[in-house]
């Protein structure tokens, strides 16, 4: 399967690295100088546990003169989707499925608004990445699944496709009928870690160990399953502190949430499209949500720090 990666930081690295090591025919996207000549002269060097591996894998800064893949995940921080998949949209072909592996909510209908929604199928993904620099990642792949679908809940032959090539990269990858309430599982998941680790610089081992951190992301969660139920999302997530237990499963003491990755390099972050989502929808149906939005709220003064300085 000819896959490219639109956005090729630490996640699509992680994923897309995985793919190539196992044979997928994978591109890497990216308008990191760098990174993407770091990647072409000596491989991705990728992180997985203990040991180390190098993977032969393409990397570009554009779509110029790419032929059309038959998948495209766009994995772009959440603000530059539209843009990116703008200058992806000559690429994607009659066959070309597309596919957001973003964090939170609200991808799925940029990208049907700019290559058509018979194209996009949705999905959200438990692998994690952290960039140590130009053309080197550490993996969090282990164990960690991915979940597809169609929107509509049919169970294509694409999807079950895209599935089976995940797997035979070791990648667990399953194929949902309630693609939505996997949306919102893994919502859930962010909700309780991203903005938290942000606000206090925590990396994932340091922020369990600080009980009143504990206490606010379960009262976030609460809040994002009580917009999801109000919407007739079916979660899988059953109770708020299982979020909070599960966002970290697996992952190395020094792992750090996408969140914090992005306010360390001085960048801003998803937040609107993560916590600011609960917001959103929240408002939509009357549910006040005031654990999120003053996360929101200290998120964005952070982000305004950094803008001044």
């Amino acid at each position: 399967m000819k896959i490219y990666f639109l956005g090729a930081g630490a996640l699509g690295c992680a994923i897309g690295g995985t793919l190539a090591a196992a044979g997928s025919d994978v591109t890497l996207i990216d308008p990191f100088q760098a990174h993407v000549d770091a990647i072409n002269r000596d491989g991705l060097r990728m992180r997985v546990g203990d040991s180390e591996r190098v993977v032969r894998v393409r990397a570009a800064l554009d779509c110029a003169k790419l032929e059309p893949p038959d998948l495209l995940i766009v994995l772009v921080k959440s603000f530059h989707t539209r843009a990116a998949i703008e200058g992806a949209r000559d690429i994607a072909g009659p066959h070309t499925a597309v596919m957001s592996l973003q964090n939170g909510m609200g991808h799925e209908e940029i990208l049907s608004e700019v290559v058509g929604a018979g194209h996009v199928l949705a999905g959200k993904t438990y692998v994690g990445g952290v960039m140590l620099g130009p053309g080197h990642v550490i993996a969090g792949t282990q164990g960690k699944r991915t979940v597809i679908g169609e929107i509509d809940g049919r169970i294509s032959e694409r999807a079950k496709a895209i599935a089976a090539e995940f797997e035979r990269a070791e990648l667990p990858c399953e194929v949902s009928d309630n693609i939505l309430g996997a949306m919102w599982d893994k919502l859930l998941i962010n909700v309780a870690t991203g903005a938290l680790s942000g606000i206090t610089g925590q990396v994932y081992g340091s922020l369990y160990t600080v009980p009143e951190i504990e206490v606010t992301a379960i009262a976030a969660v609460t809040e994002a399953m009580t917009v999801a139920e109000a919407g007739g999302v079916k979660l899988s997530i059953k109770a708020p502190r299982d979020a909070w237990l599960m966002a970290a499963q697996g992952l190395p003491y020094a792992f750090k949430t996408s969140m914090l990755q992005s306010l360390e390099k001085g960048s801003i972050t998803e937040i609107d499209f993560i916590n600011g989502a609960v917001v959103r929808i929240g408002r939509k149906y009357n549910i006040p949500t005031p654990v999120n939005q003053t996360l929101v709220a200290a998120i964005k003064g952070i982000e305004r720090r950094m803008e001044a300085r």
